[in-house]
């Protein structure tokens, strides 16, 4: 979350170029939206698999995202025109175009602010999320704005263990079969590409920039 929350901020100072990133949370946990206030205080003492399911915060806003076999895609960028709702869209194109590549037909979702009374992200769907034809939300996505820089980042379900789900949000997940999250990274890849007109390149993290990160980590208070 320091990552995405860094690039954000270099990208408004016109330090860092725009950034598509793509992860998975090692150990597993639960991200905050950063207003979020309220959760189970059951949550600081979860364990998977002998590991500590660790509480951390995000930069964004929305509910609470538990990574544990999912994938997060971040966008940094800036330039967008509209409302917030039209750039989620505008930057939403290239995971719809992405999975559909997949076999996957996504749209949005219709949820109004009840969600808010929610702590589960995956419990409703919001205009700024991603369903598939049976109603199944596949991606949940949030936005930090810092003057024209947008971060907009989000969890895309894949191989959930049903049962820690079930424990963490008292609900159940619908199972259904999804690529790997080395085909959905190339299939985003190329449809990002396409929707945003650009060629990437890797640019790993210098040990500087590492060093950056983790100063801004604790000003910006991202971990609880």
């Amino acid at each position: 979350m320091a990552i995405d929350r860094w690039l954000l901020e270099q990208h408004r100072l016109g330090l860092h170029p725009p950034t598509l990133r793509f992860y998975c949370w090692q150990p597993i946990a639960i991200s905050l939206g950063f207003h979020q206030k309220r959760y189970p205080e059951a949550w600081q003492n979860l364990s998977w698999c002998g590991q500590t399911v660790e509480l951390v915060r995000r930069p964004s806003g929305g509910r609470a995202v538990l990574h544990q076999g999912d994938l997060t895609y971040a966008v940094v960028a800036s330039g967008f025109t509209g409302s917030r709702m039209q750039a989620y869209q505008e930057i939403c194109a290239f995971l719809i175009e992405g999975w559909r590549s997949l076999g996957v037909e996504l749209t949005y979702g219709e949820a109004g602010r009840g969600y808010i009374h929610s702590p589960n992200c995956f419990g409703t769907a919001t205009g700024a999320d991603l369903v598939t034809p049976n109603g199944i939300k596949l991606i949940g996505s949030a936005q930090l704005r810092l003057g024209t820089a947008i971060l907009q980042h989000g969890s895309m379900r894949l191989a959930p263990d049903l049962k820690l789900f079930r424990q963490v949000f008292g609900t159940e997940m619908s199972d259904c079969p999804l690529p790997t999250s080395d085909r959905v990274i190339e299939a985003l890849t190329q449809a990002a590409q396409i929707c945003f007109g650009i060629r990437l390149q890797t640019n790993p993290l210098t040990q500087a920039e590492w060093q950056d990160i983790s100063t801004y980590q604790t000003q910006y208070e991202l971990t609880l």
